[in-house]
C-alpha cells in the first residue's frame, strides 16, 4: 500500500458497543469515509482514533486477530468490544496520531443535519439501570470465563468480593486492571443467558421504537 499508511477506530451511536477497525491512506481516506457513510448507516462514524503505521495490513491484521473472538463477521470489520481496548494496543506502538484529521475529514463530509443527528443519539441514549433493564435485586452476574460472579445490589452497582461497586469497577477487579482502566463492562456478564450489554441495547432498540 502506497502513501501514508492509516489504521482507524470507529464507532456509530446508530451502533451502540460495536467498534470498525480498518485501514486506508491519508490519500484515500476520503473516498473511504464516504464510502462507510453510505453503506445504509443513518449517522455519519466517529473517529475514536486514527494513526499513522509503518505497514497498516500487518497493523490490522493483529488486531483483526487479536480480537477474532469478539467479531460479529468474518467478512466485516466490525467487533463487539470497546474502543479503548483497541487503542491501548496501538498506542503501545508509539504511533503518530492522526485522529484529528480523520475526524475533520468525516465532519467535513457530514452535513449539518447529519452531525446534528448523531450528537442527538449519544445524548438520548440513558445510562445502564438494572431495575429498568428488569435485571432484578439480588441477580447474579455471571462473568463469560464463568469463574467469577456479581450480585446485583441496586439500581446501578453489585456486590463483589463482599464489597458494593460499580459493575465496571467489578470488571476491572476480576481482570487485574488499574481502577482507571477504561472499558464497558456490560459484554462480560450475562443474565439468564444474555449478556448485560444485549440485555441493554435490546431495551434501548425498544426505546427508539417508542
Amino acid at each position: 500500500m502506497s502513501g501514508l499508511q492509516i489504521v482507524y477506530v470507529l464507532t456509530n451511536p446508530a451502533m451502540p458497543g460495536l467498534v470498525k477497525i480498518g485501514r486506508t491512506t491519508l490519500e484515500e481516506v476520503d473516498g473511504r469515509m464516504k464510502q462507510l457513510f453510505s453503506t445504509g448507516v443513518p449517522v455519519p462514524f466517529d473517529c475514536a482514533f486514527a494513526c499513522r503505521v509503518p505497514n497498516s495490513v500487518e497493523v490490522e491484521k493483529a488486531l483483526h486477530h487479536a480480537f477474532g473472538n469478539v467479531r460479529i463477521n468474518t467478512n466485516r470489520e466490525f467487533f463487539r468490544i470497546e474502543a479503548d481496548r483497541v487503542i491501548s494496543i496501538l498506542k503501545l506502538l508509539h504511533v503518530e496520531d492522526a485522529t484529528q484529521e480523520v475526524e475533520s475529514v468525516i465532519e467535513a463530509d457530514a452535513t449539518k443535519a447529519d452531525l446534528q443527528a448523531a450528537e442527538s443519539m449519544k445524548k438520548r441514549r440513558p445510562r445502564m439501570d438494572f431495575t429498568e433493564l428488569q435485571i432484578p435485586i439480588g441477580s447474579v452476574l455471571i462473568h463469560k470465563n464463568g469463574d467469577a460472579q456479581v450480585t446485583v445490589q441496586g439500581a446501578k452497582t453489585v456486590v463483589h468480593e463482599g464489597i458494593e461497586c460499580s459493575l465496571t469497577s467489578a470488571t476491572r477487579k476480576v481482570h487485574g486492571l488499574p481502577e482507571n482502566y477504561p472499558l464497558q463492562p456490560s459484554p462480560f456478564w450475562s443474565f439468564n443467558d444474555k449478556t448485560v450489554q444485549e440485555i441493554y441495547e435490546d431495551w434501548y432498540a425498544e426505546l427508539e421504537a417508542e
